[in-house]
Parts: C-alpha cells; structure tokens; sequence
C-alpha cells in the first residue's frame, strides 16, 4: 500500500506516530511511506515584500522543524519513508496530495474535540475528510 501520513509536530501527530510504530503488523515496512507537512502561507502582503529566497527559506525551516524529531525516531524504528513538504491551506492540501498522489490511505492524528468543537473551531481532520477521495484513518 501507499500511504500518505500528514503530519504538523504537535502532541497528537507524536500519538499518532507511536500508534503508527506500534502496529508494524499492519502498518509495517512491507508499505511505501510519505510524511507530509503544510506549512501555511505567509499572508500574501507581507510575502510581497519578502526575498523570493528568504520566503523559500523560511518555509523550509518550518517544514524541517517538524520532520527533525520525526526522522530520528523513524531511523530508530526501522522505518523507511519520504518526506515532502508542501505550502497552502492545510486541510485542502492535505486532501489534494492524498487524491492526486494515488495514496491508499491517508494517516493523520485528530484533535478530538467532537461535534461542538469542530462547529465552534473548525477542525482540520473534517475538512480533510470532508473532501479527501482516499480513505483516512484518524488517531486521538
């Protein structure tokens, strides 16, 4: 299988990636891996008068800012996986990259905070799901 595991550095994507090295039965090496994260435009004015280099740079650095601890504890666990960074609106690019990179399954962790939560805050994992064309497998 090709499975696409959107990842953003917090709490939750830490539980979802033990849950991930925790079930190697179903969720082991014999799958190919891609660990995406979106890194959230910089609000267009602002990135107007920003070095076309600098702009790059900087979402770079946040992307590796989540990867960093991600690939010392993947090494440690055998994992082999790819990791690609994207810039956009988070929950649309996540469901695009799942659909139009011919993903399986799409893995990210979910806040949790239920039915009134995602009225009130919105909620990355239900856009996600609301428009994403793959199956997706949440973990709280």
């Amino acid at each position: 299988m090709k499975i696409l595991v959107a990842v953003d550095g917090s709490e939750f994507t830490k539980r979802m990636v033990a849950y991930w090295a925790a079930h190697d039965e179903w969720l082991g090496p014999q799958h190919e891996y891609t660990v995406l994260t979106v890194v959230p435009p910089v609000p267009p004015r602002a990135a107007a008068v920003l070095d076309r280099e600098l702009l790059h740079a900087y979402y770079a650095d946040e992307g590796e800012k989540v990867f960093h601890p991600l690939r010392t504890f993947l090494d440690r666990q055998g994992m082999k996986v790819t990791f690609l960074s994207k810039t956009g609106h988070v929950a649309d690019t996540i469901a695009s990259t799942a659909t139009e990179g011919g993903f399986d399954l799409l893995m990210m962790g979910s806040h949790g905070h239920g039915t009134l939560g995602n009225l009130v805050m919105g909620s990355v994992a239900t856009k996600v799901l609301a428009h994403c064309k793959v199956p997706v497998l949440l973990v709280r």
